[in-house]
């Protein structure tokens, strides 16, 4: 039962990293530039909840569609500001812009929030079941019911609508989508304003259970990074597989030994898999994202 236990912790956290993740991936896909203000974003998310919440006391749940369009609009001012005025410039430019960004966001929270820990409201409530001695809380469900409806969201607009054409040749080859009439600009804005909304709700996921601070972005971009270093980079599935993958070394792996043994045998994990497969877990090349 305590296997059981640990897999249910070790998805639920898993779930929301894999909404970074993805976050992740659909702007490195889309530009070619990492975004390392991503985690700010999913610390950003959570204070959006915050705030929401105290206007509006109503469960999590309800507050989801809110946060969602509300960093889906940071994503576009934040594409406005830190990435499209630099696009012809170096790429340690755009690396220095969304480190910036980053530290913005973080003094702001801080002023506005103050540094101590906070969280977001549940998103369906606090009760808990016990089924053969596995405890099932409703927030844990929410949270892993809420990322698989994301996550599927997220495909079918990719795989199946036209937009999701777009943006896929765009991050093949934004030269040729810009031949055939695609609006390349628009779908690298797209990107960033779906990117920073999956890190939003990961945020608002993430603040109940495990609080926010301003500083806790550092943490999430890092998660972030090393989920597609493992599942490939640019790789869609693969961003989500490496990031179960951490979540399960955080929960199962330290409950077995300690956090921070846990924490040294993810690295060396990572480090194996950098030396015997250098492309991840999935394979992709570089340049051809899915």
């Amino acid at each position: 039962m305590l296997v059981l236990q640990l897999l249910l912790n070790g998805l639920t956290l898993g779930a929301a990293y894999a909404l970074v993740a993805l976050g992740f991936v659909l702007v490195l896909n889309a530009t070619g530039a990492v975004n390392f203000a991503q985690g700010d974003m999913v610390t950003a998310g959570g204070y959006a909840a915050i705030a929401l919440a105290s206007l509006l006391p109503v469960p999590g749940i309800l507050l989801l569609p809110l946060v969602l369009l509300l960093m889906a609009g940071l994503g576009l001012i934040f594409s406005a500001l830190a990435f499209f005025p630099l696009r012809r410039r170096p790429p340690a430019a755009i690396f220095i812009s969304t480190i910036a960004v980053g530290i913005i966001l973080q003094n702001a929270a801080t002023l506005v929030f103050g540094a101590a820990p906070r969280a977001a409201p549940p998103l369906l409530g606090r009760g808990a079941l016990s089924l053969g001695g596995v405890t099932v809380t409703a927030q844990s469900l929410a949270i892993i019911l809420v990322a698989a409806l994301l996550i599927a969201a997220q495909h079918l607009l990719i795989a199946r609508t036209q937009l999701g054409r777009a943006l896929r040749a765009t991050a093949q080859d934004p030269t040729m989508a810009a031949i055939l009439g695609v609006p390349v600009d628009w779908m690298i804005a797209a990107s960033f304003a779906l990117g920073t909304a999956l890190a939003g709700a990961a945020g608002l996921l993430l603040a109940n259970q495990f609080f926010v601070t301003p500083e806790s972005g550092t943490d999430f971009i890092i998660k972030a990074y090393i989920a597609v270093t493992i599942g490939g980079w640019g790789s869609l599935p693969g961003a989500v597989c490496g990031a179960l993958l951490i979540a399960l070394f955080e929960v199962g792996v330290s409950a077995l030994v300690s956090y921070t043994a846990a924490a040294a045998l993810l690295y060396a994990a990572l480090l194996a898999i950098l030396f015997l497969r250098p492309q991840g877990l999935f394979g992709e090349a570089v340049r051809r994202r899915a």
